[in-house]
């Protein structure tokens, strides 16, 4: 991968996924690449419902996205032609395609999510989408697919949850109702899966645990979240910097 693209990717991480930028900065030198390329990508997704309050436009920007992961064309795009790169030297196109179209629903509306179902169908498209392909990229096989969907899908509620006020600032209605007992239950469900990705990754080869830590705020920031729903919409949600930084430093040295 070209050095100048990868450090672009970086840059793009550390100011729009702190989270992800710190578990990626643990990992190993070789396979920080891919993560960032990831993110990134998971970033440049993130942004095309926001940027414009043109539908049109904002579905030209996923399609484009479209063309890359098909190699219908190779860019020279900072974080297309990395992404381009991993795709050709194996990794699946299909969570990367979930990933886009789990956007679709976010255009155009302020209130992008009718049910429950419709909102873990999106997380799974995206946090639990994005999951599997970070897997995979480090070498996971199918048989770490499903539990990686269950902790990236946990993880994306997790964030989703942090981002609430961010939401309804910007006009949006994220939740179906956003009663307090939503809250509590869609953080439970998250635990139910948490626990659920747990027994399927307890013997995931070390190689890709990489992959794994960037969900490591998740179990925490749910369990805050079912004990005390209204910090979601307080926006406090979440724990000191000193404490993130030393979390993720104390997980990697524990190997975990």
């Amino acid at each position: 991968m070209d050095a100048s693209q990868i450090n672009a990717c970086a840059a793009l991480v550390e100011n729009g996924d702190p989270d992800r930028f710190l578990a990626a900065m643990a990992a190993p030198v070789d396979v920080r690449g891919a993560l960032f390329t990831l993110y990134a990508f998971n970033l440049e997704l993130a942004r095309a419902p926001w940027v414009t309050k043109e539908p049109l436009i904002a579905q030209m920007r996923l399609q484009f996205w479209r063309d890359v992961v098909a190699l219908e064309e190779f860019k020279a795009h900072e974080v297309a032609a990395p992404l381009q790169e991993l795709v050709k030297n194996g990794l699946p196109v299909a969570p990367l395609a979930a990933m886009i179209d789990a956007r679709e629903v976010e255009i155009g509306t302020s209130a992008p999510f009718d049910d429950e179902a419709a909102l873990w169908a999106y997380l799974e498209g995206t946090g639990g989408a994005l999951m599997q392909a970070t897997v995979a990229a480090l070498g996971g096989g199918a048989a770490l697919s499903e539990p990686a969907m269950a902790l990236g899908t946990a993880q994306g509620l997790a964030n989703y949850l942090m981002a609430i006020p961010a939401l309804e600032g910007a006009g949006r209605h994220p939740l179906p109702d956003g009663r307090p007992e939503q809250v509590v239950a869609l953080a439970a469900e998250g635990l139910r899966r948490l626990r659920g990705a747990d027994s399927g990754l307890r013997k995931a080869p070390k190689a890709v645990r990489p992959a794994l830590r960037a969900a490591w705020r998740a179990k925490g920031l749910l369990q805050q979240a079912q004990r005390d729903p209204g910090a979601v919409g307080a926006g406090t949600l979440g724990s000191a910097e000193i404490m993130r930084r030393g979390g993720i430093i104390l997980r990697v040295l524990l190997g975990k």
